[in-house]
């Protein structure tokens, strides 16, 4: 999402250079630049498609006229959608296809209905859901074959770990962590409201992740490490747009884990909240 497609050559750059350093999971969606992501993705993967887990999403539905996009998780639409990514990602399977978002009024049922079929017909080998409400969660995990959901985890956003992580560990369902440095507010950016926090608690909760940068672990690596430290957590997808900001997302693996006494530093800076909406 990140990637500017005016700038094709230096995001071809920038996956080369992840493949390189063993990123092998590249997630995008029809919905980023009306398309043109995927068409640069495609292009970027279209040598090394064996080596890689390709992903993308569907259920917003551009407007004719471009003003926007309708949410649209019908069966109809979500196999005709595949069809535009899979062309635009030159490719004629996708590993990882995801609804990409989705309520609880939506019609569950039909949506599984759509996926089932593309995964029966070869053009995509699993299905996943992109959502943070745990109601639309539990009903995916419940009724359909979902293999992962993509959700916002951070130290700014510990909403999860109320009760989604471990019913989704406990069915063995993969975790794919969007938003781990919090619009980069645990690294750096201004501090600013976000998400009931005051920029005086998001600036408390910043500095401690400075507390626990080691010399060989910067402050991003410590961010990314604390959600990539919860036991159902699968991969944090990280969006870069730049080659340094990529080796050093790339570097985090390497680094040291977070100890008990860093884990309760982050913890402790800022207070935990709950979901109060979509239960």
């Amino acid at each position: 999402m990140s990637l500017d497609p005016e700038r094709e050559s230096n995001g071809i750059k920038i996956i080369h250079r992840a493949i390189e350093l063993g990123v092998n999971y590249f997630d995008t969606a029809d919905l980023y630049n009306k398309g043109l992501n995927e068409t640069l993705v495609g292009k970027a993967l279209q040598s090394k498609r064996k080596e890689v887990v390709l992903a993308t999403k569907a259920g917003n539905q551009w407007r004719p006229d471009g003003s926007g996009w309708d949410w649209n998780p019908g069966k109809a639409y979500i196999i005709k959608a595949v069809e535009e990514s899979l062309r635009r990602l030159q490719t004629d399977y996708i590993d990882l296809y995801q609804l990409h978002g989705g309520t609880i009024e939506d019609p569950i049922d039909e949506t599984i209905e759509a996926f089932e079929h593309l995964k029966q017909s070869g053009k995509i080998l699993h299905y996943g859901i992109s959502s943070i409400r745990p109601n639309v969660i539990r009903e995916y995990v419940k009724r359909s074959g979902i293999v992962s959901v993509m959700m916002q985890y951070s130290l700014l956003d510990r909403r999860p770990e109320e009760s989604v992580l471990t019913l989704l560990q406990e069915n063995n369902i993969g975790v794919l962590i969007r938003g781990s440095l919090a619009q980069g507010l645990l690294v750096g950016k201004t501090p600013k409201d976000y998400l009931g926090y005051t920029a005086a608690e998001i600036k408390i909760a910043a500095e401690a992740v400075n507390i626990c940068v080691k010399k060989d672990r910067t402050a991003t690596q410590t961010a990314l490490r604390y959600v990539l430290q919860h036991p159902a957590v699968t991969a944090a997808v990280v969006g870069v747009s730049k080659l340094e900001q990529l080796e050093e997302v790339a570097g985090t693996l390497g680094t040291p884990t977070l100890q008990a006494e860093e884990m309760k530093i982050l913890q402790d800076s800022i207070p935990a909240k709950i979901y109060t909406e979509h239960r």
